[in-house]
């Protein structure tokens, strides 16, 4: 293992043999450099995913394996749709980007074969970089083309589209295994064609239709069911449960604002999860005095600095720097989450005013050197 840019890498025995067979398969000055190029840019492709990550202010790790290199991250707050696409993306955009660049920069041009095709070089980082990158663009998982997809279609179907898209990848991958099969013209494709079948019926063992109690309760508010709403939120925000189901960040305002309604007073309290999000709900709805209050009785339960921060930005709202500043200090001794901290008090617009103060700026300086490589 080993550090870049901040990030843990792993690099697992699989990784190591699959360069070596690449090597061995080809025998030639190709393979060497093909290998070559797919750790170099395996490596940047994950990169990418990890950087985006840690813009959120999430931790990220990254990992090489046997076929395919993974950024793993855990998010420290709710993540937009655009987010989330956001970090699936980069990875395969940087290193389509940086592939391209490198091609034209040696005197090749990537749609024009005869400029590349004779030269090893040119060839690896052709296959390695723009090639692998715009495969990792087609629409099914657990390719980034799917995740981007599933992020997109969870939109229309939410907690449903990972395992619909599970079935599509499927059927999709399954029918052009049959057609190599039948094609001894596409049979070089078989082996990454039986990794993302077995990726893909992994996925399958392990999904499940996760949906939003938000959306949940939004759909029975929806159908004159008030009781039934409060039954599910009550229960979301009551009990603990290890998964964290998305948050209501695609229902307007009004709806969110309808769901809080129904809930009884005091809010109900016991899962760390559902009460930072219906924190930052209040927080959308602009009743800051309500959410300094919700999240700073979550941080005597549950000490994170998540909780913390969201009571710094409501009093940040408020007008209060002085609170704002404290909470921040208690956010970052907390230390559940310092690259969540920096990212909020970088983008919060509520800390816009205090952002520039010394005690800040103190705080922000002992978060980088916390995560100095």
């Amino acid at each position: 293992m080993f550090r870049l840019l901040g990030f843990p890498v792993h690099v697992r025995p699989g990784f190591v043999v699959f360069m070596v067979l690449i090597v061995v398969l080809y025998g030639d000055a190709f393979g060497l450099w093909l290998a070559v190029a797919l750790a170099g840019f395996t490596l940047l492709h994950e990169l990418g995913h990890a950087v985006a990550a840690r813009r959120t202010g999430a931790e990220a790790e990254i990992s090489l394996n046997f076929l395919a290199g993974y950024a793993s991250y855990v998010p420290i707050r709710p993540l937009t749709r655009a987010e989330q696409i956001g970090i699936s993306f980069a990875g395969p955009g940087i290193q389509i980007a940086v592939s391209v660049v490198m091609l034209f920069a040696l005197g090749a041009n990537p749609l024009e074969r005869p400029s590349y095709a004779n030269d090893p070089v040119l060839l690896a980082i052709w296959w390695a970089g723009p090639i692998i990158g715009v495969f990792n663009l087609v629409p099914v998982l657990p390719l980034d083309g799917g995740n981007i997809v599933t992020t997109a279609l969870d939109r229309i179907v939410p907690g449903r589209a990972e395992r619909a898209m599970i079935w599509f990848a499927l059927a999709v991958t399954g029918a052009f295994t049959v057609f190599a099969l039948i094609d001894t013209r596409y049979r070089g494709f078989m082996l990454i064609m039986g990794f993302l079948l077995v990726s893909q019926l992994q996925l399958l063992g392990s999904s499940k239709s996760v949906t939003s109690p938000w959306h949940d309760a939004d759909e029975a508010l929806a159908a004159g069911k008030p009781a039934k709403a409060r039954r599910i939120l009550v229960s979301a925000l009551s009990h603990h449960r290890p998964d964290q189901p998305p948050p209501p960040v695609t229902l307007p305002a009004e709806r969110v604002a309808a769901l809080v309604d129904v809930l009884p007073e005091p809010w109900p309290t016991g899962d760390p999860w559902n009460e930072y999000v219906l924190a930052n709900q209040l927080m959308r709805l602009g009743r800051f005095e309500d959410a300094a209050h919700y999240a700073a009785d979550g941080y005597l339960r549950h000490p994170h600095t998540l909780a913390a921060a969201t009571v710094a930005r409501a009093a940040g709202a408020l007008g209060d720097q002085s609170t704002a500043i404290g909470w921040l200090r208690t956010a970052a001794d907390a230390g559940t989450s310092p690259a969540g901290l920096a990212a909020i008090i970088d983008s919060s617009p509520e800390l816009i005013g205090i952002r520039q103060h010394p005690d800040v700026i103190a705080i922000r300086r002992d978060i980088a050197a916390t995560h100095a490589v």
